[in-house]
């Protein structure tokens, strides 16, 4: 099967190469070994850790932390200024990790115009191990998080809350790696995890705003100790794909003062339009629809309930208010049959400037080396992303002169039937891990 996996890749290198749409022939990635996932450090957090009471699972469970409650702001604090921060235990389906030291903050962020003040928050968490924090390198992590509704983020899923959550399960592999290698870890809601409002999770200049200011307020967190101009990666898979992605973007002039050494972009929405196309009618209809109502919140002109029928609307009401577990029960439903016009929302002419407006590529050029690791090919239930966007992406980046690495991986059918192990961890980013801890002086 490595043989044949290795013939695959090659002649997809080989097709690539001669249609012109990528620079190098692609280096198949490496899978992460069992032992490397259940490192030392790992081992020793599940070892000493502990079950929650279940009281304290119980309190997690309700959602209601008033640390959300927002204080008013002077107007005057910059971005990534800290508003209020506590220390809080990870707890993660009732267990409680040893040797890991965690920060709930809330902090100052922008709009998508990069002025209007906003606020989110987030989760530090950071491995204790022996090593000074004061030399640790920080990893800006955007977890496979699609939700639009209140109560579904990170800062909330690694306290207890919204255990069945595939993003946070997904990011279990990428965080044990990251954490047996000393990382600090930060992890952004893209926006206040406790307001009610649907969350602008798809508009991806406001989820790259509230990424690097949460990597800023971690840094300047004093309690934590880590040191401001820490080298620091930038990493982002599916929906927190695109946030990172701007990110890496946007970085050199939101935020020139982060030293970002490297950006890994796993799965990301390259044009929504694309995803739109592809995933409606799919397994996916339910996360093409959540795709609309996470950028309506930065894009209000949409209207979404003005155009949607009363099936729609009553969809998006519902969707408003949930966590993406629930994206997954609206499979092959197509979407124009949610709408006034029985159009398609890829052709839906009041849509077309935001789509344009989250397009990847346009909004600068990552000065970070960029790892794209998006499936190879559209062969897979899980291709919902259509494998030519990424290739594109990475030819853009190249001209625009970001030293970019293309490292597509294996999602086909076939391989997830002959190898489970690699395809889900390669399909969650752990084979990237490597590749980003040598970007690190």
């Amino acid at each position: 099967m490595r043989t044949l996996t290795r013939v695959a890749l090659a002649a997809l290198a080989s097709t690539v190469i001669a249609t012109g749409t990528a620079g190098a022939e692609p280096v198949p990635p490496r899978t992460p070994g069992l032992d490397e996932i259940f490192n030392g450090y790992v081992v020793g957090t599940l070892q000493g850790g502990s079950v929650a009471s279940p009281q304290e699972a119980f309190e997690a469970l309700l959602v209601n932390d008033p640390f959300y409650e927002e204080p008013p702001l002077t107007g005057t604090e910059k971005p990534g200024t800290v508003v209020k921060a506590k220390q809080v235990d990870v707890l993660f389906t009732g267990f409680k990790p040893a040797n890991l030291d965690a920060y709930k903050l809330m902090y100052v962020s922008t709009g998508i115009d990069g002025t209007t003040p906003a606020i989110s928050t987030g989760i530090l968490m950071i491995p204790r191990d022996g090593q000074p924090n004061s030399q640790r390198k920080l990893i800006s992590y955007q977890e496979a998080n699609d939700s639009v509704g209140w109560g579904c983020h990170p800062s909330t899923q690694w306290t207890g809350g919204d255990p069945l959550d595939g993003a946070s399960w997904s990011a279990l592999g990428p965080l044990a790696l990251m954490f047996g290698k000393g990382y600090a870890v930060m992890i952004s809601d893209v926006g206040n995890d406790a307001d009610r409002r649907p969350h602008a999770v798809f508009a991806g200049k406001f989820a790259a705003h509230t990424q690097l200011d949460g990597a800023r307020a971690a840094l300047d967190y004093a309690p934590a100790g880590l040191d401001p101009r820490a080298q620091m990666a930038l990493f982002g898979i599916a929906g927190g794909g695109v946030g990172a992605a701007f990110s890496a973007e946007l970085q050199p002039t939101y935020a020139p003062e982060l030293n970002v050494k490297s950006t890994v972009l796993e799965g990301m929405v390259v044009d929504q339009r694309n995803f739109m196309r592809v995933a409606d009618g799919s397994v996916g209809s339910g996360f093409a629809f959540a795709t609309l109502l996470g950028l309506e919140p930065a894009y209000p002109e949409m209207e979404l309930d003005a155009k949607l029928n009363p099936a729609g609307r009553e969809v998006a009401n519902i969707f408003r208010t949930q966590c993406q577990t629930a994206y997954f029960g609206m499979p092959f439903v197509p979407l124009n049959s949610l709408f006034n016009s029985g159009l398609s929302p890829a052709d839906e002419p009041a849509f077309q400037h935001v789509f344009d407006d989250n397009l990847l590529g346009r909004s600068g050029a990552p000065t970070s080396k960029v790892l794209i690791a998006s499936c190879a090919a559209d062969d897979s239930f899980m291709s919902l992303v259509p494998a030519r966007d990424a290739r594109e992406l990475a030819d853009t980046y190249r001209a625009q002169g970001t030293e970019v690495d293309y490292q597509p991986t294996d999602c086909g059918m076939v391989k997830m039937l002959t190898d489970l192990y690699g395809w889900g961890t390669d399909l969650f980013g752990m084979q990237t891990i490597d590749w980003l801890a040598a970007q690190f002086d």
